[in-house]
């Protein structure tokens, strides 16, 4: 994450930089190898269909068991691989995202309007049919991402939803991401990895026809196939390294903030973290606060790459600068720890999902249990754009009814536009009702 050097222009001396990261900053570009080669594998699975995903699981992911699919039992057994306290975790994560997605289905409401006498229109939230999940499970087994993909599609209404998990070193896929899929209300699972995964659920090559939407995090291949797959299917966001800005005053706690950028930096080396602070005092007191827990941490080898390379901090002469240098930034994860969130929270507009007071932390959404959704847009995205919610599986399908008597004024408009856009046909389909009305009131 950087600020646009026109906005810096434009700011001034009101705010400093404290750290800056050690990478140039230059935005990240789509590696043409990766392009080509996922090109390549999507081509040849359009064409050969389950053979080619067979030899692509054997290839890359030492899959060799030849059925895929595993039966509904297994999944549900999946549960008995872990400790009863795990179970309990990941029950009440699926909970907590189900419920809140089940409150934003019920504030999403049909409705019908007459806007003129005769003319009705409305629309009405229709589900997709079918959904495509991809759950990774490597390094890090994200199991709440079955919650934030599967869950939400079931509780928007979704007839299907299938799932495609990695195997793992042992050829067996993540036990507790299998469990979180069947908490979810998963229908169907199947052992692929990659982007044969996501090749065989667009072309409906897993025994049921094409999926409609494709969603779920990945790898650059997995982010270049959705890229490629768009179109044919929907998908749910390009999303790039997980980020986090922490917009705090000199009432934040040094330690909480340092604890939670990490907490971030933590998905990968290119993961960046942002402080923004209207108080120098805390931001030197932040990263002295880095450092140490550094020396500590169990995944120093990830984080601090992480931090070195991405990371900043950046002192704001006041809380209007503060908010023009976030929203710059639109972070996927916003965290806001001041005298005033409220303000903050008012005034702020570019975030993925926001987290107010010092005991709000991005962990909690991360694993299911704030019921938020963790699919959210990167690298800026969320100037532009929302993160994965119910209302990505719904359709507000739009609908109009017109009474006879409303003709004269709909018809003579199309009329006149038709015949200067010289549309012949248009024009015909609103005079020949026009006609027909002028015989019936005769």
């Amino acid at each position: 994450m950087r600020f646009a050097p026109s906005l810096l222009s434009e700011i001034g001396d009101s705010c400093r930089t404290l750290k800056s990261p050690e990478h140039d900053g230059s935005a990240a570009q789509r590696d043409p190898a990766v392009v080509q080669r996922v090109s390549e594998m999507l081509t040849e699975i359009e064409r050969d269909g389950m053979n080619a995903v067979l030899r692509y699981a054997s290839e890359l992911d030492g899959w060799s068991d030849g059925d895929v699919e595993l039966d509904a039992a297994a999944v549900r057994r999946s549960g008995d691989r872990l400790t009863a306290e795990h179970r309990a975790s990941l029950e009440l994560g699926a909970e907590r995202t189900r419920a809140f997605a089940e409150a934003q289905r019920e504030h999403l409401r049909d409705f019908e309007t007459e806007l003129t006498p005769g003319l009705i229109t409305g629309h009405k939230y229709v589900p997709v049919q079918r959904v495509g999940a991809y759950l990774p499970a490597g390094r890090f087994p994200l199991t709440a991402g079955a919650f934030m993909t599967v869950g939400v599609a079931k509780a928007a209404g979704v007839d299907t939803a299938l799932a495609c998990v990695p195997p793992g070193h042992d050829g067996t896929p993540d036990p507790a991401v299998l469990y979180s899929a069947h908490l979810s209300g998963v229908d169907r699972v199947h052992v692929l990895g990659g982007v044969q995964a996501l090749a065989a659920m667009a072309f409906g090559l897993l025994g049921e026809r094409p999926v409609d939407v494709l969603v779920g995090a990945g790898n650059a291949f997995v982010a270049e196939a959705k890229r490629q797959l768009f179109g044919t299917v929907g998908i749910d966001l390009l999303a790039g390294p997980s980020e986090v800005a922490v917009l705090a005053d000199d009432t934040a706690d040094a330690e909480l903030v340092a604890a939670d950028l990490l907490g971030q930096a933590e998905h990968g080396v290119n993961s960046p973290a942002a402080l923004v602070t209207t108080s120098q005092r805390l931001g030197d007191d932040v990263i002295a606060e880095v450092d140490k827990q550094l020396k500590t941490l169990d995944t120093k080898e990830i984080a601090g790459p992480a931090w070195r390379d991405h990371g900043s901090v950046t002192w704001a002469r006041d809380p209007a600068t503060a908010v023009a240098l976030v929203d710059d930034l639109a972070p996927e994860h916003l965290e806001v720890q001041t005298a005033d969130d409220e303000h903050y929270h008012r005034e702020l507009r570019n975030y993925g999902s926001i987290f107010l007071g010092p005991w709000s932390t991005v962990a909690y959404s991360d694993k299911g249990m704030a019921g938020t959704n963790h699919v959210l847009p990167t690298a800026g995205g969320a100037k532009h754009s929302a993160g994965l919610s119910v209302s990505r599986f719904l359709k507000p399908l739009t609908y109009q009814r017109v009474a006879e008597h409303a003709t004269p004024q709909l018809a003579d408009a199309v009329d006149v536009i038709s015949d200067y856009e010289r549309m012949a046909a248009h024009r015909t389909t609103a005079t020949i009702r026009t006609t027909r009305h002028q015989e019936g009131t005769r």
